[in-house]
Parts: structure tokens; C-alpha cells; sequence
């Protein structure tokens, strides 16, 4: 599979927060297919009952 970079800004109060969020994020990407990806992404932002849940279930 062919590798790709892209700038992005990622806000956190801590350096250490953000390198956490772009590992959280890169094993996201690595395991999930776009589409899984893209629909987890509409769940977060557009439907905050399953998102509640989803937090609830992962206890966090």
C-alpha cells in the first residue's frame, strides 16, 4: 500500500496530549477502513446519544 503524509494542526494543552491523540489516531486510521472511518466520524459529530454510549462503554 502506498504511504501518504498530510499537515495537520491538532490543539491539546500538553505536547504530550497531542502526540497521544496522533497515535489514538494513527491506529484508527491503520485498523479502519474509510468508510469505517468516515461513518465513526459522522457518528461523533452528528449523533451524541450513541457517542454517550460508545464513551459509557469504553469507560471513558
Amino acid at each position: 500500500m502506498d504511504k501518504f503524509s498530510k499537515t495537520l494542526t491538532i490543539t491539546g494543552k500538553e505536547q504530550n496530549a497531542v502526540n497521544e491523540k496522533v497515535d489514538a489516531l494513527t491506529v484508527l486510521a491503520s485498523k479502519l477502513s474509510t468508510k469505517e472511518l468516515k461513518k465513526l466520524a459522522h457518528v461523533v459529530a452528528n449523533d451524541p446519544v450513541k457517542t454517550a454510549l460508545a464513551k459509557k462503554y469504553l469507560g471513558v
